[in-house]
């Protein structure tokens, strides 16, 4: 027998039977979900630009898309797990030995693996919050606790708080600098003293995704701080300033041992020979990648300044964005923004994130916060 939809009694068994017996772990139902930014609304007779992922919008930088290409020849073949060429060539450009480096998916899953190697149910994991997204989604699926410390008004790590935060029960701090979303980085001076007050059995990760746009001289040299703090490890990715957002490749600089550790955690072939083979080639130019990133370090600028002179509260981004706190506005910005073919990236209540993009965009961007500012006047 069956019914209206030709499904029949046995079908439905069969499916009552699979829902009522499938148990999944009680800790997804407390997983945010990570929303990435989405493309802009096609608007007609203008170029559309899509400000809301952060990412890179040169185009991949010289030989690398030949890199690719010829490693494509062999996608019927496993890449090399240990991403040996990879780690022996990042090593070398940052002058540490290839037994530090850890790759895989991203610097997300990088992260990913560290807080599944360092956290348990009930661990706590202590970060400023609003930070990376990813953040309290890693942590949950774990089965840890986040423990989000506020950031200043102006957007910045409160790190005496977060030092007053950390318990017996942590486990792991996670640092983001600049932050993201909302653009400032870390001192040097207040990490420093930071770090004095964590345990030495507390593991922190310096999450630096965009430590190739800072210019600010204060701001904490993460290698630095690795080579004297032992349970400190640094997280990076070839995602932003490379632009090789699409490939996922990122990488952990972790004292030798912790690193063997690390990567027993990461995914079996989690980069791809194409993705290896990408970012070998951006290494092999980074004259060229320099000069994108100042270019872009450039038009930051022009798109803090703008914001500044026309009164809007934007703190002083070292990353590839900048940050608008404008609260209750938020998503009013971002539909007037869409409505002029740009899309950013906004945190409903908090505020919105635009990514740097092509000097039009820019213009565009300040012609509709100068209208926005009008309006709301």
């Amino acid at each position: 027998m069956t019914d209206s939809h030709g499904v029949t009694e046995r079908e439905a068994f069969d499916v009552q039977r699979a829902e009522a017996v499938v148990r999944l772990r009680d800790a997804l139902q407390g997983v945010p979900v990570y929303k990435p930014g989405r493309p802009p609304t096609v608007v007609p007779d203008v170029v559309s630009y899509k400000m809301s992922s952060n990412e890179n919008p040169y185009p991949p930088l010289p030989g690398v898309l030949e890199a690719v290409a010829a490693s494509a020849a062999q996608m019927n073949r496993y890449p090399d797990m240990g991403a040996t060429a990879l780690r022996e060539a990042v090593a070398a450009d940052l002058g540490v030995t290839p037994e530090e480096i850890v790759t895989g998916t991203g610097s997300s899953g990088v992260l990913s693996a560290i807080v599944g190697a360092a956290c348990e149910a009930d661990d706590e994991v202590v970060y400023a919050w609003r930070s990376f997204e990813a953040y309290p989604i890693m942590v949950a699926l774990s089965g840890a606790r986040s423990v989000q410390v506020p950031v200043t008004a102006e957007g910045r790590h409160d790190l005496a708080a977060m030092a007053g935060a950390i318990t017996r029960d942590t486990r792991l701090v996670i640092v983001c600098s600049p932050n993201n979303p909302t653009g400032p980085v870390v001192t040097a001076a207040e990490l420093e003293e930071f770090l004095a007050q964590v345990p030495a059995d507390v593991l922190v990760v310096l999450d630096e995704a965009y430590v190739e746009f800072v210019r600010d001289p204060e701001a904490a040299e993460g290698l630095e701080v690795y080579r004297s703090h032992p349970n400190v490890v640094l997280l990076r990715t070839f995602s932003k300033a490379y632009g090789l957002a699409g490939l996922r490749v990122g990488y952990a600089v972790a004292r030798p041992q912790l690193a063997a550790s690390l990567r027993s955690c990461v995914i079996p072939f989690a980069v791809t020979e194409l993705a290896a083979q990408a970012a070998l080639a951006s290494l092999s130019v980074k004259d060229a990648l320099l000069e994108r990133v100042a270019d872009l370090v450039e038009e930051r600028g022009r798109l803090l300044a703008g914001l500044q002179d026309l009164g809007y509260d934007v703190p002083d981004s070292q990353a590839n964005f900048v940050w608008l706190p404008l609260a209750g506005h938020t998503q009013a910005f971002a539909e007037a923004a869409d409505a002029r073919g740009l899309s950013v990236r906004p945190f409903p209540g908090e505020g919105v994130r635009v990514s740097v993009e092509a000097p039009e965009a820019t213009d565009r961007l300040l012609e509709v916060a100068r209208e926005f500012r009008d309006r709301m006047s």
